[in-house]
């Protein structure tokens, strides 16, 4: 998984939406689908983005497949994304420490 591409497939609101859903439960298309404003095969597109990306997979139940989210993937990207704050805490700690000083 490149972190830019799971960040990428994210950005998107229907994304994050369908990936809420195999998160919570995992489910075919036709259960994704369910109560979404877009198609069936609107999902599939989503979800092959999101598998691209390394953040959800399926398995083959018979004729159907049915989707999971990735906990291994979503933990990594987690941690990249904690690791950006703390960085980003830690510049704005550090620049206002520097401006009290100025003081």
């Amino acid at each position: 998984m490149t972190y830019e591409s799971a960040l990428a497939a994210l950005s998107d609101p229907m994304r994050r939406t369908i990936l809420e859903r195999v998160a919570a439960t995992p489910r075919s298309v036709g259960e994704i689908a369910q109560d979404l404003p877009i198609s069936r095969p609107a999902v599939s597109q989503h979800l092959k983005v999101l598998k691209e990306a390394e953040l959800v997979r399926e398995e083959r139940v018979g004729t159907r497949r049915i989707y999971h989210a990735d906990s291994a993937a979503l933990g990594e990207l987690r941690a990249y994304v904690d690791h950006m704050w703390r960085t980003a805490l830690g510049a704005f700690s550090d620049a206002v420490a520097e401006e009290n000083q100025k003081k």
